[in-house]
């Protein structure tokens, strides 16, 4: 019965050390886990304060939309120019052609 009882014994001291291990892992996550939360936190705050200096707000929707309409205004623009060109280099074609004379 002794016996049993020192292998009963040292199977939950073994199995004792593991979860002792295991919570000192599981702690040690908590803690990084903390502080890149904390990083995380700051950062936003950082980038929300950028945000708001640069484009007048740090609301999300409100940047979504202010992007969409510059993305807009970008292809028109870049239609613009497309046109511009095209028509300069037809003008150069003509003219190559004898057709500004």
């Amino acid at each position: 019965m002794a016996i049993g009882n020192a292998a009963n014994d040292n199977g939950l001291e073994q199995e004792l050390n593991l979860l002792k291990q295991q919570y000192e892992r599981l702690r040690e996550d908590k803690v990084r886990t903390e502080q890149n939360l904390d990083n995380i936190g700051r950062q936003l705050t950082e980038l929300e304060e950028q945000a708001a200096q640069q484009y007048g707000t740090s609301d999300p929707e409100k940047l979504s939309r202010m992007l969409e309409e510059k993305r807009a205004e970008n292809s028109r623009l870049v239609a613009e120019y497309r046109t511009h060109i095209n028509s300069i280099v037809d003008g150069l074609q003509k003219l190559e052609n004898g057709g500004g004379k």
